[in-house]
């Protein structure tokens, strides 16, 4: 039993009980789909194979793929830490209505609070600051996107969706510290005054 039970706000039921009424079967399954894009399973084996490909690269990269992958490893973990404090029930779990429209149940039933997937996507939002502004822009809207998908699919609460996403942005700076990333040569430095 969880430390911590932790209530929908009125705009989570309202933003719930909006997608229960109005989303369609086919925008459900669409969106089933592409939640996948932010499973942890998923993310955890496509950095270990990035942190492999940086393996004999220049230290930039090989400081990048050792930063992507403990952040996909924290961000894996943490959501798991959390959910044994906090108990919040799925908004899958409060709807008839959703059910009728194709909305199937996600994890565990008390295991709302924070969507590990938009913790996930909120870090890699956050690592994307450091790329060029087309990629970054492209980047973090597909996070967005597949944190919101959280939401249409009922497995998480609005709120649940921005707790989890501020938090793996927090995780990801915080972890700059000790991954030293991104890598600043000695002359980009020098010129930073650092």
């Amino acid at each position: 039993m969880a430390l911590v039970t932790v209530k929908p706000t009125r705009p989570d039921i309202l933003i719930a009980r909006t997608v229960s009424r109005d989303t369609s079967h086919h925008a459900e399954m669409v969106s089933r789909g592409l939640t996948w894009g932010a499973d942890e399973k998923i993310l955890l084996l496509l950095a270990a194979a990035g942190w492999v490909a940086t393996r004999g690269g220049s230290e930039q990269l090989q400081r990048a793929g050792n930063h992507v992958l403990l952040v996909t490893v924290v961000s894996s973990l943490m959501p798991h830490g959390l959910k044994a404090v906090f108990d919040q029930t799925r908004p899958d779990r409060k709807t008839v209505l959703g059910h009728l429209h194709g909305v199937s149940f996600s994890g565990k039933r008390e295991d709302a609070f924070p969507s590990g997937h938009a913790l996930h996507m909120g870090s890699l939002a956050s690592a994307a600051g450091t790329l060029p502004p087309l990629p970054r822009r492209v980047i973090r809207t597909l996070a967005v996107g597949l944190s919101l998908t959280r939401i249409v699919v009922l497995a998480h609460w609005a709120s649940d969706v921005v707790a989890g996403f501020a938090l793996g942005a927090f995780i990801e700076r915080l972890l700059r510290f000790w991954t030293g990333f991104p890598y600043r040569s000695s002359k980009e430095s020098d010129v930073a005054g650092f």
